[in-house]
């Protein structure tokens, strides 16, 4: 697997393309080996894991190129237009006050180094500062909204090899950055109406964008943001989410079906298990990246949907962190369900720091060794 002159894992063998391989295992089909994949790394993974710093590695995307993982792309489109102008505010030493593109006060390291930043204030707090921000920045006539199908087209064409999704957004996770969690748990109470019009909002706006694109693409999936969920289980009531955000999602799968696309994910950390069927009565049909330490192990929810549901993700990185044994046993407890099919195994969410490069790459073989081989026949 490994070749003299480099400690990376050779290239997956493989007979099928990309496209082909992930479109059947997502729909429980036969495939030649496992779609290889990875979500990313921490900002800190590019500085001190040796194979990145050496080679120059900076961002996720040319990792995936280094890394030689199956290729996918999803096609996205504008959220906030014009974004916040990023700005520093105050100096305080170590630490710097910013306003960020969603146009929070947030204070940051000044070293870059990654955390969650400590916000401290939103610009919208009343309806009256959400009004003039749709005005200012969610223009459904707004000419940067209209994608240049074109030049997509020439991207992106029809007989490519890989799979190429649709961005459906997000209809609370943005929300939720805007107003900050605190806000968005006061604004549900003190302003719903505010809530649900900005919910309509971000709704109309991906409705808008899948209308211009869909007529022209055969898209494989799609794709979407939430990480409304934290260790505990979602950041909003599920009546919210019965009331306000699933018809919305509805709405959004009704085009999608349209267009035959049946494989949908949303990314939601946490613990989504409570979502899980009012995700499936919208049409959500995939998990991402389901993480374990606040979902459990993947298995008993596979067990439960059966091929309703599909998983991308799932690998504890917890068991990378520990060593080589915990990983070994971890990824052999995933055998069976990447087998069935419907299942993408990959570190539930960015491999941060505390892996080590050596433990990362032993997981990597192991990976190769148990999914790159071809799936059991089906009766």
């Amino acid at each position: 697997m490994k070749t003299d002159s480099s400690p990376l894992p050779a290239k997956w063998p493989g007979t099928m393309t990309d496209r082909e391989r992930f479109r059947r295992q997502l729909h429980y089909e036969p495939v030649d080996r496992c779609f290889h994949c990875e979500f990313g790394y921490w900002k800190d993974n590019f500085k001190v894991w040796p194979m990145f710093r050496e080679a120059g590695i900076t961002d996720n995307g040319a990792a995936d190129t280094f890394l030689q993982f199956d290729r996918r792309h999803t096609i996205g489109t504008l959220r906030m237009s014009p974004p916040f102008p990023h700005e520093i505010v105050e100096d305080r030493g170590t630490t710097v006050i910013i306003r960020n593109k969603d146009g929070l006060l947030a204070e940051a390291p000044k070293d870059g180094h990654e955390t969650i930043h400590h916000f401290i204030a939103s610009s919208i707090n009343t309806p009256e500062d959400w009004a003039r921000c749709k005005e200012e920045r969610f223009r459904r006539d707004d000419p940067a909204r209209r994608p240049d199908i074109a030049a997509l087209k020439q991207a992106h064409p029809d007989d490519r090899d890989y799979p190429l999704g649709v961005d459906c957004g997000s209809m609370i996770g943005r929300i939720r950055d805007v107003l900050t969690f605190e806000g968005l748990a006061y604004a549900c109470y003190d302003y719903p109406d505010m809530v649900e019009e900005m919910v309509e909002t971000h709704c109309l706006l991906i409705e808008d964008f899948l209308d211009q694109v869909l007529p022209h693409f055969d898209f494989d999936y799609a794709s979407g943001w939430e990480d409304i969920c934290f260790k505990s289980g979602p950041l909003v009531s599920l009546d919210f989410f019965k009331q306000v955000v699933a018809p919305r999602y509805k709405r959004i799968h009704a085009k999608l079906k349209r267009a035959g696309i049946d494989i949908w994910y949303t990314d939601t950390d946490g613990d989504i298990r409570a979502l899980i069927p009012i995700f499936l009565e919208c049409g959500l049909n995939t998990l991402f990246p389901f993480e374990v330490h606040c979902s459990g192990h993947p298995g008993p929810i596979l067990d439960e949907y059966g091929t309703d549901l599909r998983m991308l993700g799932g690998v504890d990185k917890r068991a990378l962190i520990a060593g080589r044994s915990e990983t070994k046993a971890y990824l052999e407890s995933l055998v069976p369900y990447v087998e069935r099919g419907g299942f993408i195994p990959h570190v539930d969410h960015r491999c941060p720091p505390d892996v080590t490069q050596e433990n990362y790459l032993y997981y990597l073989d192991l990976k190769q060794q148990m999914f790159g081989l071809p799936s059991p026949p089906t009766e």
